[in-house]
């Protein structure tokens, strides 16, 4: 499968410059985001791509965009691919808003408030981590799938620290990474 980081959002403009938490909640794609998901779509463009499960936060929806005009496929909204909640970036907007924003996608399934009320736990990001890779490991589908999702998501499933808008390819039959190195 494919795992693909969503592109710069205005949070993470901001807070690369500063290092300090500039109180964006659920930011939008920067220019640059949006070039990112472009130059996603491009390198996706020829690979077998028959489902796209997406986080539901604004900036992972946006970077799918592209992808989507040229994969016309299954969409899945997974909240449980979502960031792990530490900042502000990672409170999301409530599902009737999603609805309105995106009408292409189902929100509907989402709980009424999906992302966490408090900082969460490495055990609980790698727990949810756990439970995805599993699932993914019973699908027949899971090397066409194209996972949009967060760096510290990515992080705990396949150990690997993704730039905004990079992608990599992951066989979820793989162990889980035995380390995980979560940046200061």
């Amino acid at each position: 499968m494919y795992l693909l980081r969503h592109g710069q959002s205005l949070f993470n403009l901001h807070f690369t410059a500063t290092r300090r938490d500039p109180g964006i909640e659920d930011p939008e794609l920067t220019d640059l985001g949006w070039e990112q998901a472009e130059q996603a779509a491009v390198w996706l463009a020829d690979k077998a791509i028959t489902r796209v499960i997406i986080s539901p936060y604004t900036r992972a929806l946006q970077t799918a965009e592209p992808i989507l005009r040229v994969h016309n496929v299954p969409v899945e909204i997974m909240h449980e691919v979502r960031e792990r909640y530490a900042f502000s970036c990672d409170v999301g907007r409530h599902k009737d808003e999603l609805a309105v924003a995106f009408p292409a996608h189902e929100f509907g399934h989402l709980p009424e408030r999906w992302w966490p009320e408090e900082h969460e736990t490495v055990e609980a990001i790698t727990a949810r981590a756990a439970v995805f890779r599993a699932a993914m490991r019973e699908r027949a589908d899971q090397d066409t799938t194209l996972l949009v999702s967060h760096w510290a998501f990515i992080l705990t499933l396949s150990g690997v620290s993704a730039a905004n808008g990079e992608i990599i390819e992951y066989d979820p039959a793989a162990l889980a990474p035995e380390r995980i190195i979560w940046r200061p």
